[in-house]
């Protein structure tokens, strides 16, 4: 390294120190385990830490570095946070570095929401990982099954105890041998009644086996990923879609990869899948992060959509003869560059589903850019309105999306029941430094949609990965579950399960049953057509799935109706079926089963309670937590899983110095090699 070079990279010092002091003032005020209010921003005194050296020598160093680039927004951010830690903000920041409180309100409030994880037995720490809510043993109840991107952590089988809490079977149920995987996705896929599991390994361009479980329908699960065919080849995967593509009844399975071609795979009937990519036209080779199916122009069959993170993305009609043809330019759905997680959702009711897609291409800078309402030159999201002529329109800008999120796992739901499908994104990159909240976007009517990260207080600040919403708590709105944790060990955090306090409206949820069309109804369309107090009558849509691509929600359908509302009417239209089935005067406040070809609907029997109350052990001990976070940036999962699984190297009493020296070698790659120079001087 040049001489000249020195100075410059000795600038950057100032700034890995503070970073590496505001992690280290975080594990020790064990952030990290039991968060609570803490890491919600925007944070308020009442979350001061108790012990604050560590933040005050992170705010020296930020404001040393500061003096030389006072316009750096990226350190001027972590300078606020680390006085949020101190309970100064904002009066304790300088006038000169404020990045002022205006700029992170909400424009409305619907009520805060409250983190029950730890209380409802959820002591799970995690690297970045994926999630499923639904009711695995058909016990009414939802459970929660994990992954990890950790690939010697294993998987995770929380059942649902039905008074709030949640207990650990994942060594009973079979799960304890599965190790990693980025994403899980859930599909009833041989039509036995109980729900299986795809596990997708990789991502990143680290290729893994996928694996196919079986639910045995006893509470346990078998890997049948040879027998199924869908062992080989190994790739390098964290999306997968199931959808019935040619209206047998049987769900096929389509995956996006990201160093080979993507993969459709056709269920045979008889628990195993042919690979149909070339022949059916959809084995793009990119950098695939989402895949999405929906029958996006109502014709009766499902099409697909792929979001690349490098390249253009692709909308696949389908022919009806098992090929697809690639439209995405003619449709208006390129997409932005840089894609990650995407969707089909109709966010305006009109019937005709609508796409979400986003962009991964961003930085800290260009967040709080967006915050201030300051030009930047990050991706921002997509949203594509469905024209109902085989077009999309680009109604980003009029929605009020067209901002630097970050976005990561990712998902939608109804969260005050108006009948109109809200956003939760989590967010982050693998960067120590980004520390941005993830983000509650509220739906107005499906005309635009309004940030509420501030007053629901979901806002978490670092990694956000798995998302679902689901009603667990039975009591008749939806709650929020995100796995929280990043892409090295260090980088784990507690979930987060945030309870909904509720909004008045009413609602009803449905579950289906096909006969003649996939035993878990995936694809099926609900049609509810509501009268509100004061209102005419209008219409409601939904489609069964379990929502984004990156995080996995019930296939029961919670819909919301709005105030004083009154069903005229619920539709079911099956995948593979012309004639809708049609129920009248549906109560509402209630959960239904409807089966095809059924004259009458079912009653379901549920029962509200409390979330919380469990006080359990947590699936980490002490010390290799407190290994973990020692180990920041390291990139421990190259060593082996003995490196993980012990304190090797890792003594209780080393010095915080050895601390932020694998914080600049994490964060060389991201300063050109500054991180290593600055090592050296």
């Amino acid at each position: 390294m040049a001489t000249t070079d020195l100075p410059r990279a000795l600038l950057y010092l100032d700034e890995l120190l503070g970073i590496g002091y505001l992690h280290k003032s975080e594990i020790e005020n064990d952030v990290y385990r039991n968060p609570g209010e803490r890491c919600l921003f925007p944070m308020g005194p009442a979350t001061r830490y108790a012990k604050t050296v560590d933040s005050e020598k992170a705010v020296q160093h930020f404001l040393q570095f500061l003096k030389q680039k006072p316009d750096d927004l990226e350190v001027k951010w972590l300078l606020n946070l680390a006085y949020m830690t101190l309970g100064v903000y904002p009066a304790g920041v300088p006038k000169e570095y404020l990045l002022p409180p205006s700029a992170f309100a909400s424009p409305e409030d619907i009520g805060r929401f409250k983190d029950v994880a730890t209380e409802a037995g959820l002591n799970l720490f995690s690297m970045a990982a994926g999630v499923i809510v639904d009711d695995f043993d058909n016990d009414g109840l939802l459970d929660i099954v994990t992954s990890s991107f950790d690939m010697c952590a294993p998987m995770h089988f929380f059942h649902n105890n039905g008074d709030g809490t949640f207990t650990d079977r994942t060594a009973k149920s079979g799960l304890f041998d599965q190790l990693g995987g980025l994403n899980i996705i859930q599909a009833d896929y041989n039509n036995d009644g109980c729900l299986d599991i795809l596990v997708l390994r990789g991502g990143w361009e680290i290729p893994q086996r996928k694996s196919l479980l079986r639910n045995n329908c006893n509470g346990t699960f078998t890997d049948v990923t040879k027998e199924s065919g869908l062992a080989q080849p190994a790739t390098s995967s964290q999306t997968a879609v199931w959808a019935d593509i040619n209206n047998d009844g049987l769900l096929d399975l389509y995956v996006g990869n990201e160093n080979g071609p993507n993969q459709l795979f056709l269920n045979n009937g008889d628990g195993t899948f042919k690979d149909i990519s070339h022949s059916a036209g959809v084995d793009v080779v990119a950098y695939t992060k989402a895949v999405v199916a929906a029958d996006y122009d109502n014709d009766g069959y499902v099409d697909l959509y792929v979001s690349n993170y490098r390249g253009d993305n692709a909308l696949y009609h389908n022919n009806h003869d098992g090929t697809f043809t690639e439209i995405a330019k003619q449709a208006g759905v390129l997409g932005s560059g840089h894609g990650f997680p995407a969707w089909f959702f109709d966010y305006d009711n009109d019937g005709w589903p609508d796409l979400f897609v986003s962009s991964y291409y961003m930085s800290v800078e260009e967040t709080a850019r967006t915050y201030l309402k300051l030009p930047h030159n990050g991706g921002t999201l997509k949203l594509y309105k469905n024209l109902g002529n085989g077009a999309f329109r680009d109604v980003t800008v009029e929605a009020g999306l067209d901002k630097v999120f970050m976005p990561m796992g990712s998902n939608f739901g109804d969260v005050d029941n108006d009948g109109y499908l809200d956003i939760y994104l989590g967010t982050g990159d693998p960067s120590y430094a980004s520390m941005v909240p993830s983000v509650l976007l509220h739906n107005k009517e499906g005309k635009t949609f309004v940030d509420i990260t501030a007053s629901s207080g979901t806002g978490e600040l670092h990694k956000g990965h798995g998302v679902a919403f689901a009603d667990i708590d039975n009591d008749g709105d939806e709650d929020i579950l995100t796995v929280i944790g990043g892409a090295t060990p260090g980088d784990s955090h507690a979930f987060r399960l945030f309870e909904n306090p509720g909004h008045g409206n009413d609602w009803i949820s449905v579950r289906l049953r096909g006969v003649k069309a996939n035993r878990s109804a995936i694809g099926a369309r609900i049609k509810v057509t509501v009268k509100n107090e004061g209102q005419g009558a209008r219409s409601i849509y939904r489609t069964v799935g379990s929502g984004g691509s990156f995080g996995a929600s019930p296939l029961e359908q919670h819909i919301g109706l709005g105030k004083s509302a009154q069903i005229v009417s619920l539709e079911i239209g099956w995948p593979g079926t012309n004639t809708p089935q049609k129920f009248l005067d549906v109560g509402k406040n209630q959960a239904v089963e409807i089966t095809e070809f059924a004259g009458e609907y079912k009653k379901l029997e549920r029962h509200p309670y409390r979330l919380g109350g469990a006080k359990g052990a947590w699936c980490l001990d002490e010390r290799r937590i407190i290994s973990y976070h020692r180990a920041m940036s390291l990139g421990l999962s190259h060593l082996g899983c003995e490196a993980l699984r012990g304190d090797r190297g890792h003594s209780e009493d080393r010095p915080a110095a050895s601390d932020l020296r694998r914080v600049l070698r994490g964060h060389s790659r991201i300063y050109g090699g500054h991180g290593d120079a600055i090592l050296r001087a």
